[in-house]
């Protein structure tokens, strides 16, 4: 009896902490009476109710000693995560750079580990792996599984991927995309691209991934102007979903410079995406507005089509995103100048600068903004994301939405803003 009550006081506040963290009950399985429910394809209403309670957390399912990234308090992560009721987490998973570390199999265990813990939360969240335009030497370091080359029925070979046989140029003279000597812009119609795409879908896939970001299709297609080859991969991914997804399906977005990705009247993309390219106000210090028309944005722009899951759409839906792109060199921070840049800063850069009550202020404006000027637009929040410059040196070189707090003393608290947004505007 005295062990028993012993283990009972041990137990009793660990089950207290774990349900204190977690903030609600876990969820019950999917159910078709949901009001997310999809299975092989995904309706307009279903999809844009993912959109609006999406959110941008770059690289949550990386381990935290990966590559240049640490992490140190992503258990804080999850439990925000779960009290802002996010149902899209955008960018949860890739590599820009370090791509051996998919040889190391614990990544892609750590990863499945936190996606089977959310969906014990809420099966209904989805994750979003990417397949982004660079690449760089160390995936000479990525063994190809035998299962790349038997997809595409090819000899099983015992090597290595080549990023020089991803980035070549069909023009041998133009090398424009590349980059410098680390790597360069992966061209869709190059074999050895396919093949590593591939690599990353499939093992996205695997691990419950349901959607995945393309990056800057334009520059990847750049020597397809067709669409070809571009055309071909996504049903190749998307026949692999339709076998072995969680819910037979998977949702592709892509930055969209031209405000569509259209084949034959058809999107290959189920909604686009952009930066939201946050202009300076003149003679107000480093504040910033959105703007109909600034640079090559996509607010009123998104073009109709008809979407992958066949529902015909004057203007598709849309995300736009705090994109994090660096600083400006020239002039200093801080100083007005007519470009990309607001205040010499990238989006997320930019936001993480600002004092906490403009921060907070300036969610609600954007959010009411995006819906009032386009309602086929939707304010991405972000809530983990690399940023640049001095602000990154004095913490860990991303903006964490977390309430600050001893679990997360780099919180920049737009937690609880974020949460009433979305529970007030919600439709």
């Amino acid at each position: 009896m005295y062990s028993f009550l012993l283990k009972l006081v041990l137990i009793l506040p660990a089950l207290f902490f774990c349900s204190h963290i977690s903030g609600v009950e876990k969820k019950p399985d999917l159910s078709k009476e949901s009001l997310y429910y999809f299975d092989g394809s995904i309706s307009r209403d279903v999809l844009e109710r993912y959109l609006y309670r999406s959110v941008t957390a770059g690289n949550y399912l990386v381990p935290g000693d990966a590559g240049p990234y640490k992490f140190p308090y992503r258990w804080d992560d999850e439990r925000m995560l779960k009290n802002i009721g996010a149902k899209f987490i955008g960018r949860a998973i890739y590599r820009w750079g370090n791509e051996s570390d998919f040889d190391d199999p614990t990544f892609f265990t750590y990863a499945k580990e936190h996606i089977d813990r959310l969906h014990e939360f809420d099966p209904e969240i989805i994750f979003q792996g990417c397949l982004f335009e660079f690449v760089s030497q160390d995936v000479n370091n990525l063994k190809i599984p035998s299962w790349v080359f038997e997809a595409y029925n090819l000899p099983v070979e015992n090597r290595t991927f080549r990023v020089k046989d991803m980035i070549k140029r069909t023009n041998a003279e133009d090398q424009t995309l590349m980059r410098s000597g680390n790597g360069g812009i992966p061209m869709i119609n190059n074999p050895e691209t396919q093949l590593y795409f591939y690599f990353l879908a499939k093992s996205f896939i695997d691990i419950g991934c349901e959607a995945f970001h393309l990056g800057q299709v334009e520059l990847i297609g750049r020597d397809d102007p067709g669409k070809v080859h571009y055309a071909a991969f996504l049903q190749k991914i998307r026949d692999y979903a339709r076998v072995i997804a969680r819910r037979h399906y998977i949702l592709l977005d892509g930055h969209t410079p031209k405000h569509g990705f259209i084949k034959d009247d058809i999107s290959l993309l189920d909604f686009n995406s952009f930066p939201l390219i946050i202009k300076e106000v003149p003679g107000k210090p480093m504040e910033g507005k959105l703007e109909v028309g600034n640079s090559d944005g996509i607010f009123q722009k998104s073009l109709g089509a008809i979407s992958p899951s066949g529902w015909k759409a004057e203007s598709m839906p849309y995300l736009v995103e705090f994109d994090n792109f660096g600083v400006r060199r020239e002039p200093v921070l801080g100083v007005p100048n007519d470009d990309i840049y607001c205040w010499g800063y990238d989006d997320i850069t930019w936001f993480a600068v600002q004092p906490a009550e403009y921060r907070n202020q300036w969610l609600w404006y954007a959010f009411d903004w995006v819906k009032e000027t386009d309602p086929n637009g939707h304010l991405q929040m972000c809530v983990i994301r690399m940023i640049y410059g001095p602000t990154a040196n004095e913490i860990l070189g991303s903006y964490f939405a977390n309430t600050r707090s001893l679990s997360c003393p780099v919180g920049f608290s737009q937690e609880e803003t974020i949460k009433e947004i979305r529970n007030t505007r919600l439709k």
